[in-house]
């Protein structure tokens, strides 16, 4: 079995073989079974109850969760539920009746014994996600808008380290498994991704690129900038983005780790720059990409959906910036989980997770920018950690062997501007 674009598997089989579920979900489930029986004449007084108590019960249920922004761990599982104990089984009693009603149905089409199954689902994930005590799990809940500014709650849980549900489920079971990307090895090796993904007796083979990197892509790291954890860099930021867009005739993707951060250089450059200038989230990712390619000179600012799976030949992608070394949030709670567990075991979390997980990102951001032999262009770094931190010779070991430069003149001269 082939396996591409590797260096995603530890994050596939995290969401896989994790568990998320939200009030949504709940809430489709009630809407489905209802517009079914009312299509088939079999919604009867005593399954309007039931899906009368399972909204209402779930509602109430998502409502007393702890309140946060975003994502965070949900650790006081066993406080909460000696407090709303009541509430948590009165739900999965919802759920059970409803399972029952459905089935008790005569004569019943073929979708309701899918509705039985769902339900029978939800009622397990609630059950896993509230009363397990596996070690191996990190539970956390999120938050988000979703349509007509409804609040979406996700109850998740996340496997904390994949390797071995890995080898027991997947390479166990196979004669053979080949791992590709451009973006697997770190420091031209590939232990943090066997150590990450679980692998044995691997043989292992790092292909030199068909690119020259060294005529293609010019790699300018600001050595002058503040850090990027300070709050004086954004503005120092902004405008070296603008004096940089100027050289390359803007034919850019400004990439940046945080939506906060995009947004702000975002506004802090309108009307700064006489080039059309493309916001991620104020149009379909398919669709912004599409007018970026067909509208010249343009400047597109985006986030971490546009680092990888982005293929935009030619010279109307010149230029790729990426405002930060891309280290995972530590507040994450997966990220925060994974890091107190291999912690915990002895190990380094910072260099043996933290740096190599950023170091593929960057690599990931960075590949946007030459997708053919033909292809030439600026990469621009804007975090000059990567120069003054000793971490940073990793990032530099692992990046292709573009050629380097901390000068805004050699940029100029590289576009041919005297």
């Amino acid at each position: 079995m082939i396996f591409d674009e590797a260096h995603e598997l530890e994050d596939v089989a995290g969401s896989y073989f994790g568990i998320s579920l939200s009030n949504t979900r709940v809430e489709e489930l009630c809407r489905d079974v209802e517009v079914s029986l009312q299509r088939n004449h079999m919604l009867s007084a005593s399954l309007s109850g039931a899906l009368k108590s399972v909204r209402e019960r779930a509602q109430i249920f998502f409502s007393l969760l702890p309140q946060g922004e975003g994502r965070f761990a949900f650790d006081n599982r066993r406080e909460f539920l000696e407090e709303n104990g009541d509430e948590f089984l009165a739900l999965q009693q919802s759920l059970q009746r409803l399972s029952s009603e459905l089935e008790n149905l005569p004569s019943k089409p073929e979708e309701i014994f899918n509705f039985v199954r769902r339900a029978g689902e939800i009622h397990f994930q609630f059950g896993f996600l509230m009363e397990s005590e596996d070690r191996n799990t990190v539970f956390w809940i999120e938050r988000r808008r979703g349509g007509r500014e409804r609040l979406n709650v996700f109850l998740q849980a996340t496997p904390i380290d994949v390797a071995p549900i890995l080898k027991s489920c997947l390479f166990d079971t196979l004669e053979c498994a080949v791992l590709t990307s451009a973006t697997l090895a770190v420091g031209a090796g590939f232990e943090y991704m066997r150590r990450r993904l679980g692998l044995e007796h691997t043989r292992e083979l790092v292909l030199p690129s068909h690119f020259d990197y060294q005529s293609q892509a010019l790699f300018y790291v600001p050595p002058d900038l503040p850090d990027p954890r300070t709050p004086q860099f954004a503005v120092k930021a902004a405008d070296r983005i603008r004096r940089v867009l100027e050289i390359t005739r803007g034919r850019a993707f400004v990439l940046f780790t945080s939506y906060a951060q995009m947004k702000d250089v975002y506004q802090r450059l309108l009307g700064e720059l006489e080039f059309p200038m493309f916001l991620q989230g104020d149009a379909p990712k398919s669709a912004l990409l599409e007018e970026f390619r067909l509208t010249p000179h343009a400047v597109l600012f985006a986030t971490s959906s546009f680092w990888q799976g982005v293929d935009v030949q030619g010279e109307q992608l010149s230029c790729v910036i990426i405002d930060r070394l891309p280290f995972a949030v530590p507040s994450d709670p997966v990220v925060a989980a994974r890091v107190k567990s291999i912690d915990t075991e002895g190990g380094n979390a910072f260099y043996q997770y933290q740096v190599p997980a950023a170091v593929i990102t960057l690599k990931q951001g960075f590949g946007r920018l030459i997708r053919s032999l033909q292809d030439r262009g600026l990469l621009v770094l804007l975090d000059n950690r990567i120069l003054k931190k000793a971490y940073g010779k990793v990032f530099l070991e692992s990046l292709p062997d573009y050629r380097r430069t901390i000068a805004l003149q050699d940029v100029e001269e590289f576009f041919g501007i005297n």
